[in-house]
């Protein structure tokens, strides 16, 4: 999970007086002596901010551009850095870019090469911002990207669900509550209520996106700038939808960070929820999918065995992404304002949480599409558990039989039927007049049967076919 590591390589470079070596530092005037090599590699970023480098290097050029436009900067030094910028990126791009522990993070590294390859005035970019300011607006970059992706993993994965779900409007399976069979539902209304749980996510995330989509740029260090920079002209350049409004918070803020968290959390939990399902579903026990064997491994030492690793993963991946969201929390609950140090360990759980949740519906994508249904495993087991019990009572209700009347005159029903070993529907009309007498007649044949239980929930959002294939094409019009 943590890329981060301080090697004893790095450490062993420390002469005799316990010091690093001297490098100069783009910070260093103020200090008499080269940091601790120890201190460097710990306080150090670069080994996971690095992938920060494409926000990094268009933040840089829309602020250069900004400087030369209002006068910071000439034009031809504008150019410069730019120019400049976009040979940088090339070489970490073709990989012949060098990054060094010693230049600490991203930009700083940047920078430095920006300033071998232009000289001098490479020292003018950083003119009016901060690392702070700097940082905050690659971050929100970085995740803005981040979200785009894996919103259209969640609309892929949502269609994905609506075919998988179409053909299966008429499969009939047990509906469960405390994982006991229920009543009966159809197949295709069970995915659909995925689909629901996926869909909020998609919202929270598309909520989430316009708090992440605001510029910090030209907050500086915490106070602002001096010069007359432009920081509207800077947000129109990198597509952000507003400007933050406080310098201070503008550097401290890291809510989007932990709300986008937030909101992987949610989602890594509906799909450990799915994956709950697919391994139940697949297990010689239920029998009602079959899962591909391209998305299962088998077992060392038993053969026949066949695992559902990949739900499981999913499954289990869930807690880190809850972890990472506590981290955040934790990491920002005492802190004053504005930057601290402490804020560095915001990526490692912000990029984890991105790379968790991105691989996990790139699973499920490729997952969903390929399971196979057997619908009759299904229809068998709906007929398990006395699932229409519940249309019996309400067949009675609808005879003029109080509903606590009916409720206990079913439950008597099921107990004679489960003494005897049988099913409701297996039950003559003289066995179910023993309980109910004269409010049931032999209409109540019709209410016994799987159809009849899920055409007669024939209302919006319920089981009946009907409605779910309405609710497939209000899907579809939602995408």
């Amino acid at each position: 999970m943590r890329a981060r590591q301080i090697c004893v390589s790095t450490i062993m470079t420390q002469d005799s007086s316990g010091r690093a070596p001297a490098d100069s530092k783009l910070w260093g005037g103020r200090f008499g002596e080269a940091t601790d090599a120890f201190v460097e590699a710990f306080t150090a970023s670069v080994n996971f901010d690095k992938r920060l480098y494409r926000q990094d290097i268009a933040g840089s050029i829309a602020h250069a551009r900004m400087l030369g436009r209002v006068g910071v900067l000439t034009e031809a030094e504008s150019t410069a850095i730019v120019e400049g910028l976009e040979r940088v990126r090339a070489e970490i791009e073709s990989g012949a870019f060098e990054w060094r522990v010693s230049l600490e993070d991203v930009h700083m590294n940047i920078e430095s090469r920006l300033t071998t390859l232009i000289g001098d005035t490479g020292k003018k970019l950083h003119t009016g911002r901060s690392r702070n300011d700097q940082v905050a607006t690659d971050i929100r970059l970085y995740l803005r990207d981040a979200i785009d992706g894996i919103d259209r993993l969640m609309t892929d994965l949502l269609r994905a669900l609506i075919e998988l779900a179409e053909p299966h409007a008429n499969t009939i399976m047990p509906g469960f509550t405390h994982l006991q069979a229920a009543q009966p539902i159809t197949f295709g209304h069970h995915l659909l209520a995925w689909f629901e749980m996926l869909q909020r996510d998609r919202d929270r995330l598309r909520d989430c996106r316009k708090r992440v989509n605001v510029l910090p740029l030209g907050a500086a260090a915490l106070a602002g700038t001096t010069f007359p920079i432009d920081r509207h002209d800077v947000a129109a350049a990198l597509g952000f939808g507003s400007v933050a409004e406080n310098s201070l918070d503008a550097v401290s803020d890291r809510d989007f960070a932990i709300e986008f968290a937030g909101v992987a959390s949610i989602t890594l939990v509906h799909l450990s929820r799915w994956c709950e399902e697919l391994v139940l579903w697949s297990s010689q026990q239920f029998g009602f999918i079959d899962l591909p064997d391209r998305f299962c491994t088998g077992s060392s030492i038993m053969p026949q065995k066949k695992n559902p690793d990949v739900p499981e993963l999913v499954r289990g991946k869930s807690g880190r992404v809850i972890g990472d969201l506590m981290s955040l929390l934790t990491l920002m609950k005492g802190q004053p304002l504005a930057y601290n140090k402490d804020n560095q360990e915001d990526k490692e759980p912000l990029f984890d949480a991105i790379d968790t949740l991105t691989d996990c519906l790139t699973a499920m994508l490729g997952l969903v599409p390929a399971i196979e249904v057997r619908a009759a495993t299904l229809r068998e087991a709906a007929l398990q558990g006395y699932t229409t019990a519940t249309d019996l009572a309400d067949y009675l209700v609808r005879r003029n039989v109080p509903f606590r009347d009916a409720h206990e005159i079913v439950g008597r029903t099921v107990g004679y039927a489960v003494a005897a070993g049988r099913s409701l529907e297996s039950l003559s009309l003289r066995e179910l007049q023993q309980f109910g007498g004269d409010a049931i007649d032999a209409s109540v044949a019709e209410v016994l049967t799987l159809e009849g239980s899920v055409n007669a929930r024939n209302h919006f959002g319920a089981t009946a076919p009907a409605q779910v294939r309405a609710a497939l094409e209000r899907a579809r019009a939602r995408l």
